[in-house]
């Protein structure tokens, strides 16, 4: 049985349905990347500060944070993302950066947007003892190498969102975040309570000297750097049959240059190597036994290597449906499942480092056709995906907060966590900076 605070929320939700709707379509019609999220962070700041909340900008490039400050009590922070993600040959990509919303991104907009609709009502925030923060994240999607490079220029020491978010103290008020994504984890129900163990990843930009000479005169004088390539990405793939399947390793390869010319022997080649796994222990194996590829085919070739380390994401540590979540999810009779022991997300997500440091409240949902980050992807139901995210995520953070911040303080406090701020920072450092060649 709801109570009127809770029966407002949903009224407040109701009636600004088709704007949220409106708001999420907009988002997918203009798809941008990873910290040039511009057209983005502004139409989410406007629609902020038009209701009220306190605007923080420019964010690590493109972040927006709206806040309703009260005093005392636990302080909520709603999490959306708001990249793309690459993928041409979506009809909704947009043809000069090739990004598209195949992701569900905007749908997590949409969910923040209606939760600080409901929540800038001055009746429903006289009830919540504590705060709700609204924080739109740059960078949730895989930065090569190349833009890295180009965004240290500008500053950004971490070039994942909310990694880069944590140096920067964005977080430094944050007792809870609150995340939500489409589904993941091949569920049948609407919605899936709870945050389940994810891989996490690391990669590196690996570059392959050889040595050029005339293809057709004298190849013999010259060392292939494609060849070494081709040598270790084979060799890669020889290794699958030792990887155990409770690891849920996943390798990945993209070879950005082999060659010059096709006249000459190839002096050169540049790959972006990227291991995923479920622990940061076994992560650091494989790219071990990556690394002895690459430096054993260098070997038998005559060549060199050189290795830059590119920052990944942690193992996300997993959390089952808290009691809030759960109660918020019958109150509006969703048809849902809560993580269950061998649940696994085998995909990787910056929240992961997050999960190190805070508690996370998660939950993902339906309402969409096709495959996440394919051509396929589309909302087909925003009811599903836009309307009932937007209350499940307001109803929970009134649960929390309400009767003193009862629940919110007791999640607060069962909550260990694995790294503080500073031991982070520090973590981070010392893989970024490692010398791998």
């Amino acid at each position: 049985m709801i109570d009127e605070t809770e029966k407002r929320i949903l009224d407040r939700i109701d009636a600004n349905r088709e704007q949220i709707i409106a708001f999420a379509e907009d988002i997918a019609a203009h798809p941008e990347p990873g910290f040039e999220e511009v057209r983005t962070a502004g139409k989410t700041a406007e629609f902020l500060k038009s209701l009220g909340y306190e605007v923080k900008e420019h964010l690590a490039i493109t972040g927006v944070k709206g806040e309703m400050k009260r005093n005392g009590g636990p302080t909520l922070t709603v999490i959306s993302e708001l990249d793309a993600i690459g993928c041409h040959s979506h009809p909704m990509a947009d043809r000069r950066t090739g990004v598209a919303h195949a992701c569900g991104h905007h749908a997590q907009m949409a969910a923040m947007i209606g939760c600080a609709i409901a929540m800038a009502d001055p009746e429903i925030r006289d009830e919540l003892d504590g705060n709700v923060n609204f924080l739109a994240v740059p960078a949730e999607e895989y930065i090569d190498a190349d833009k890295r490079t180009r965004l240290k220029e500008k500053g950004i020491e971490f070039c994942c969102g909310k990694s880069e978010m944590i140096r920067t103290g964005v977080f430094d008020d944050t007792d809870i975040a609150l995340t939500t994504h489409v589904h993941m984890v091949p569920v049948e129900e609407d919605f899936y309570l709870g945050n389940p163990p994810c891989n996490g990843y690391t990669a590196e930009r690996v570059t392959v000297r050889g040595k050029a000479a005339h293809g057709a005169i004298d190849p013999w004088n010259g060392v292939n750097a494609l060849s070494i390539t081709t040598s270790a990405v084979q060799m890669m793939g020889l290794m699958r049959e030792t990887f155990r399947e409770e690891d849920h390793v996943r390798l990945h390869n993209v070879i950005r240059k082999a060659g010059d010319v096709i006249n000459s022997v190839p002096d050169e080649a540049v790959i972006e190597t990227k291991v995923r796994a479920a622990s940061l222990e076994r992560i650091e194996q494989v790219m071990e036994m990556v690394n002895r590829a690459y430096d054993g085919s260098a070997y038998a070739f005559g060549g060199k290597i050189e290795r830059e380390v590119l920052q990944g994401y942690m193992p996300i540590l997993p959390r089952e449906a808290d009691e809030a979540l759960i109660e918020a999810a019958n109150d509006l009779g969703l048809d849902y499942r809560s993580v269950q022991k061998g649940d696994f997300n085998n995909a990787c997500t910056d929240v992961g480092d997050l999960s190190h440091l805070l508690p996370i409240v998660n939950f993902t949902f339906k309402g969409f056709e096709g495959k996440l980050h394919g051509a396929d992807f589309k909302i087909t139901d925003p009811e599903k995906a836009y309307i009932l995210p937007a209350k499940l995520l307001a109803l929970t953070a009134y649960k929390l907060l309400r009767n003193g911040g009862e629940k919110a303080n007791e999640i607060k406090d069962s909550y260990m966590p694995f790294f503080d701020k500073e031991s982070y920072i520090q973590y981070i450092k010392n893989i970024t900076e490692k010398k791998a060649d």
